[in-house]
């Protein structure tokens, strides 16, 4: 028996391990194998090589073991060699490593998170909210002025997440569940949020009404009032920044259900260029777990 086989034993803990559940999971080696297999020929076969396509050290997992292995590592966020010891992986983070990196850049190209086209699903409601949000990374050498966010005065990179709500049947009625609509690529942590908006120019239908924060006044996004430098809001504007605020929540939770992946969540450690197919493959991870 292998390990993946053992570890679903228990659903509930599968799913805290690797966020998602064993049928969620058993939909993704239709998707991933054919993909994986065209990209283990391309690395084969790529040139100049210095040795024969096969040589050098070899994972020590079967596909079925690895593709476990990697969802924890995105769930935990934890380091290779704790890993390894609890997935049966000898040689430290670099046994770790020849494992899950292969597989890390799939998931992006099965889950297609668009960056600027936002395509409505028949069962969604008519409407979309957009927010910027900051992950910490290390110090980069060079350009930091650029990744200092100032804010939280820290270096970090800044996405643009679309999210859009959806309906499904509870046991109690309707339930509404948040997708990710969109998620753009990393920008440093200096940019400002309109900025972000309009490098992205994210594309929606006619007539989908859409929402923001106040750091998108002037995007053509429905945005709260700004109470005046000299005087109060009045009720009616109160009251209509309620309503504004009711509809941007759903942003604020999408972005929750994403951080439930703790490499969505914590400072980045690994390099910066992969932080954007990591946050993707997070979207595409959560809009499985809840299609």
């Amino acid at each position: 028996m292998s390990h993946s086989d053992r570890s679903r034993r228990s659903p509930g803990t599968f799913r805290q391990r690797t966020g998602i559940t064993p049928a969620a999971f058993d939909r993704l080696p239709a998707e991933l194998d054919p993909r994986h297999r065209q990209a283990e020929v391309r690395r084969k076969t790529r040139r100049p090589r210095r040795r024969k396509p096969g040589a050098g050290p070899r994972p020590e997992l079967p596909p079925v073991d690895r593709r476990p292995m990697l969802l924890m590592y995105d769930r935990t966020y934890t380091t290779h060699a704790f890993l390894g010891s609890l997935s049966g992986v000898g040689g430290g983070g670099g046994a770790v490593g020849r494992n899950i990196d292969p597989l890390q850049p799939l998931p992006a190209g099965v889950f297609r998170i668009p960056e600027r086209r936002v395509a409505p699903e028949p069962d969604e409601l008519r409407g979309r909210s957009s927010a910027a949000t900051e992950r910490p990374t290390p110090r980069p050498t060079r350009g930091q002025g650029r990744f200092d966010s100032g804010e939280e005065k820290r270096h970090a990179v800044k996405h643009q997440v679309v999210v859009r709500e959806r309906k499904t049947a509870g046991r109690t009625g309707q339930r509404r569940r948040v997708r990710i609509a969109a998620a753009s690529g990393a920008l440093p942590g200096k940019t400002h949020d309109e900025k972000v908006y309009d490098r992205t120019r994210v594309v929606c239908p006619p007539g989908v009404q859409r929402t923001g924060d106040t750091a998108y006044l002037g995007t053509g996004s429905t945005t709260p009032r700004r109470k005046p430098r000299e005087g109060e809001s009045t009720q009616r504007q109160e009251a209509g920044n309620r309503r504004v605020s009711r509809r941007r929540i759903v942003v604020e939770r999408g972005i929750g259900k994403m951080r439930v992946w703790r490499i969505a969540a914590e400072r980045y450690r690994n390099p910066r260029r992969g932080h954007t197919p990591m946050t993707r493959n997070i979207a595409g991870l959560h809009n499985r777990m809840f299609a």
